[in-house]
């Protein structure tokens, strides 16, 4: 297979993971209506999904090491078809959670393994940009899953949102089982393995610092694309569910900047990319303070860009830090980084209530500008 259509079988990987992950965020205000719960509580739906992928990352590797890249992959899509159905059937709040948790929970089967065949598979110079374009497919999956999800439901009603993001899911896995290509290599038999390798990369310093920018990037990301679901539904935007949707379109630039950002991250480096990503970031979030639709689209536009650029940074870096065990290396990372988006989904909610939308604001420029501090004083290019 060319390398071209073998790329394209992980961007696809990625959209197939993301489709129903985040699919909630732009229900949020009508679920708290229609089972008349708080925002907090509605959020759960965001947050434990999250946390089913933190839980479930370490050891996605190492099942794939036994199973089979591919296997892995491609058993996951399908679950994760299998469970976005079921959730359309729930009926109240707490299944629907389950549903959201066990969606989380197969979705590192797709995600830490794709990144981890992405290493094994491709030469090393061209891993940041292999790595960016299948951050281009997350993009693509979770711009997607919101975007449906906030049509359907205004339209037909929440459970809808859920049947259609089924059929999507079933595709996606369909066409991954036909054209991702089974993996040429094996991790080897020689490295270390269980405790023996996880206490190797727990000494390793510039791993913990990419877990902790992981932890970070998907925090920022996940409170910013969380809490203003609430703040646009309320006075004076009064948006509805598929307007909410329909601002996941600033998705799409990111999408479009991710590909090129890779190959910047190639030339000039991890370290630099992370610290303009934020940057830009930082002005973003603060962008969302002017109480007008334009001046929030824009802002929540650098928002996402910036943590996109930041998470193909992240990502990527995990080759270099870690020689052996990558797999194992790659799911630490997935827990690191989804425990930040577990928390970035419910700790802003506390902020919410006391503050509102400003308060959240304040954490997470907080966090982007403690990122960058990580990147700069922790990482290294070589």
């Amino acid at each position: 297979m060319n390398s071209s259509r073998r790329t394209f079988a992980v961007v696809l990987a990625g959209f197939s993971a993301f489709i129903p992950l985040y699919a909630t965020q732009p229900l949020l205000p009508l679920l708290t209506q229609v089972f008349h719960v708080s925002a907090i509580r509605a959020s759960l739906t965001v947050t434990l999904a999250i946390l089913g992928v933190a839980l479930a990352a370490p050891v996605a590797g190492s099942i794939s090491d036994r199973y089979g890249r591919k296997r892995s992959i491609v058993i996951s899509a399908f679950a994760l078809a299998v469970f976005t159905f079921a959730a359309a059937f729930s009926p109240n709040l707490d299944t629907l959670i389950v549903w959201r948790f066990l969606q989380g929970i197969f979705t590192p089967g797709i995600i830490s393994v794709t990144i981890a065949y992405i290493h094994e598979e491709w030469d090393p110079e061209e891993l940041g940009r292999t790595t960016a374009a299948y951050i281009t497919g997350t993009v693509l999956g979770g711009f997607s899953g919101r975007f449906i999800a906030g049509l359907a439901a205004n339209r037909f009603g929440w459970q809808s949102a859920f049947l259609a993001l089924a059929v999507v899911s079933l595709i996606c896995a369909t066409l991954l089982w036909r054209w991702l290509p089974v993996e040429r290599h094996r991790p080897s038999d020689s490295e270390n393995k269980g405790w023996s390798a996880l206490w190797d990369h727990l000494q390793n310093r510039r791993l913990l610092a990419t877990y902790a920018v992981g932890f970070c990037v998907l925090f920022s990301m996940t409170a910013a694309f969380t809490y203003v679901n609430f703040y646009l539904a309320a006075p004076p935007f009064l948006l509805q569910s598929a307007a909410l949707g329909s601002l996941f379109f600033v998705y799409l630039i990111g999408a479009a900047v991710t590909p090129t950002a890779g190959r910047w991250i190639d030339r000039y480096g991890n370290r630099r990319a992370v610290a303009v990503a934020f940057a830009g970031g930082i002005g973003g979030v603060l962008l969302t303070l002017i109480p007008r639709l334009p001046a929030v689209i824009a802002g929540l536009a650098l928002c996402c860009t910036g943590v996109f650029i930041a998470q193909s940074a992240a990502s990527s870096f995990i080759g270099k830090a870690a020689s052996r065990n990558r797999a194992l290396a790659v799911g630490l990372y997935g827990t690191c980084y989804y425990s930040g988006g577990s928390a970035g989904a419910s700790l802003p909610g506390f902020l919410w209530h006391a503050g509102g939308w400003p308060a959240c604001v304040a954490m997470i420029v907080a966090v982007q500008a403690l990122t960058i501090g990580l990147a700069l004083g922790l990482w290294s290019d070589n």
